[in-house]
């Protein structure tokens, strides 16, 4: 009897993760009878080299609350321990080291996919994972050079909700409640993420609930007494 694995591999720098990046991984899991989903935060994005990305343990602990509940979903260091610039390629490598007997099925955003060409070896790719590429329905990508029997690309509706907009809102002090995990919520608050400013600062609460204040109380009448 075969004992090999359906691993999943869901990379990305998770800045902050969102429920679209759980979803996806849910819905991937369900659809190709995966075993186990793992997620890999990116220690140094090369695509990101001049882009400023959270601190790697930051990323990392909000991936960790994340996906804390989902006994099918665990977190890898191995991108976060290894240093220098982040490749898929490396990524794949020591997953396949520590797991030689397991199928891996490297789950990413579909635009993310369409540059994958450009990708360090990627001409390597192929042989160590099946990639699925994840995307919002009704947004059509070209898959035009990528090998057929090794790349997928499946919708899913909550891939809308991006990291990008939800740093966006916590900066302008608007509230990422339900976007992200409620765990995540308190995790950005506790440690000031994305706000521009260092913890203890004078504060512009970004999960703060706005709160329409009453109309004056009436005077009551004899029988409201």
């Amino acid at each position: 009897m075969s004992t090999r694995r359906r691993i999943g591999v869901m990379g990305g720098t998770f800045d902050p993760i969102h429920h679209g990046h759980l979803v996806a991984a849910s819905e991937v899991q369900a659809l190709f009878g995966l075993d186990q989903v793992i997620f890999v935060p990116t220690g140094q994005p090369w695509q990101k080299s001049h882009a400023e990305v959270s601190p790697a343990e930051h990323r990392y602990l909000m991936t960790v609350i994340a996906t804390a509940s989902n006994p099918r979903f665990t977190v890898s260091r191995v991108d976060i321990d290894r240093p220098g610039p982040t490749y898929t390629i490396d990524t794949l490598r020591d997953l396949r080291a520590e797991l030689p007997d397991d199928e891996l099925f490297f789950i990413t955003g579909a635009d993310a996919l369409a540059d994958i060409l450009g990708w360090k070896d990627a001409d390597l790719l192929w042989e160590l994972a099946h990639f699925i590429g994840v995307t919002r329905p009704g947004h059509h990508l070209s898959d035009k050079g990528l090998p057929e029997d090794r790349v997928t690309l499946q919708e899913v509706p909550a891939m809308a909700i991006s990291s990008t907009d939800c740093r966006a809102r916590v900066a302008d002090g608007e509230p990422v409640w339900y976007l992200v995990p409620d765990g995540v919520v308190q995790y950005i608050n506790k440690y000031c993420l994305y706000t521009g400013r260092p913890c203890g600062a004078p504060p512009v609460d970004p999960l703060r609930v706005r709160v329409i204040s009453p109309a004056p109380k009436a005077v009551p009448s004899q029988g409201d007494q």
